[in-house]
């Protein structure tokens, strides 16, 4: 195959064609929901839902939403295939609760491994690349075992190292020469970091861009965010952030352009939804919403993925006329009330990562006394005592009007936190409150 091939048409069709594509696939959906899916046929009938009634996407409104909770409740009435037909089972992160089980055909397989190719391709991949995969493909892990399968369909070449162990991580840089690495933004910092140490010149390196999972590289004005900014100062690499999640079984990639993640029409219908699963406007937060199209075994109606962001729907430089996600900025369910000031994990993360002292931390939320919302920060840093703490305060005062707690703690014990065994993410958020 060529990377042609991996630029689908639909792409950059006008705005027309792939709004009636999409409905013609929803209701191709939506009849397989029917036939094969437990939990949708009982949810159709409860609602009264004739589905021949819904003949496009503005007439999702009238299907209730899907949530977690509903995955964890009954999530073997979400399979649509008999048991001997799975052939990979997976399990989400458990950002927002118990990890759900998923179950994955051969055909889910494929599909899996077709995203991967046009995201990778997307974010200026091709068949010439080499990609370091620093992240694990085992541990029931669906991201690590999709970029395998995608970048080998792409026809480029894959190293996977797994997470962790910055040593082994320069050791084959050294030896392969990839050009491309596929890393949380946070451990590209400490591949920098052990590299500086050990004398290793980093910028003459093989690598020319890394493809970014699992922590926001961008503002929602599309610039580099702190963490973003100081990887391209130190390392001046291409960075390409990604959003995707289990449950969508699909992955939104930034192009060349830098201007969001791009929407693949064939894959998945995307909302975005208010409080009241509303839609909301161009440019306002709503809750990304999805319908998966093509999935095989535990296909999806509506599921409400707990992440808050933006969407552009004007065409891109790029050619393409999809939609694009704007950055996540935050989980629904992780919002913090705190002190009469609304806010999300995130904006934390960026005031601390630009303070150049702070090694590692760990965001932690519990419920005081009188109900409400309180912050302790677990820090790790060389340096301590009322003066550094007066400092981050003052910084989270000047961005945030609110300054939280401050714990310092030996930068071992935090990575301890943000680490334990069972997790395979950095753990940066810790909610105590009681629910």
């Amino acid at each position: 195959m060529t990377q042609k091939t991996f630029f689908p048409a639909i792409e950059n069709a006008s705005i027309t064609e792939i709004s009636d594509y999409q409905d013609r696939r929803l209701r191709e959906a939506l009849a397989y929901l029917n036939d094969h899916s437990p939990f949708y046929r009982d949810q159709f009938h409860t609602n009264k839902i004739d589905i021949s009634r819904i003949k496009n996407t503005r007439d999702l409104i009238n299907i209730p939403v899907t949530t977690k909770k509903d995955l964890q409740e009954r999530n073997k009435d979400f399979l649509c295939v008999p048991p001997s037909q799975i052939i990979d089972y997976i399990t989400t992160s458990g950002t927002l609760g118990d990890p759900v089980t998923f179950a994955m055909t051969n055909h889910d397989l494929d599909r899996l491994a077709y995203n991967e190719a046009i995201s990778f391709t997307c974010s200026d991949g091709s068949p010439t690349d080499v990609y370091q995969l620093m992240t694990t493909i085992d541990r029931r892990f669906m991201a690590g075992l999709a970029y395998f399968l995608g970048i080998r369909m792409m026809g480029a070449g894959i190293v996977r190292v797994g997470n962790g162990i910055p040593e082994l991580q320069w050791d084959t840089i050294n030896r392969v020469k990839p050009n491309a690495i596929i890393a949380v933004p946070s451990f590209i910092l400490k591949v920098i970091e052990y590299a500086e140490l050990h004398g290793i010149d980093y910028r003459s390196s093989s690598i020319e861009k890394a493809v970014c999972i699992g922590e926001p590289l961008r503002k929602t004005d599309l610039s580099l965010n702190t963490l973003g900014s100081k990887i391209v100062e130190k390392w001046p690499i291409k960075l390409f952030s990604t959003y995707a999640s289990t449950e969508m079984g699909t992955s939104f990639a930034e192009c060349q352009e830098g201007k969001g993640g791009h929407h693949h029409p064939e894959l998945i219908i995307v909302e975005f939804l208010d409080d009241n699963d509303n839609p909301v406007h161009e440019g306002e937060l709503g809750e990304v919403t999805v319908t998966t199209l093509g999935v095989e075994g535990m296909p999806l109606l509506r599921f409400k993925t707990g992440d808050v962001c933006k969407h552009d729907t004007q065409p891109c430089p790029c050619g393409r006329n999809t939609m694009r996600l704007g950055p996540v900025v935050g989980r629904k369910n992780q919002m913090i009330k705190y002190k009469g000031t609304t806010l999300f994990p995130s904006a934390l993360y960026d005031i601390l990562d630009n303070i150049d002292f702070v090694a590692n931390y760990v965001v932690e939320v519990t419920t005081n006394e009188i109900g409400t919302d309180e912050i302790l920060i677990h820090i790790g840093s060389k340096k301590s005592g009322e003066e550094k703490e007066k400092d981050i305060k003052d910084h989270f005062r000047a961005k945030l009007r609110v300054a939280p707690t401050i714990k310092f703690q030996p930068a071992e014990e935090i990575a301890r936190l943000q680490l334990p065994a069972s997790v395979r993410k950095p753990i940066k958020f810790i909610d105590k409150r009681e629910k």
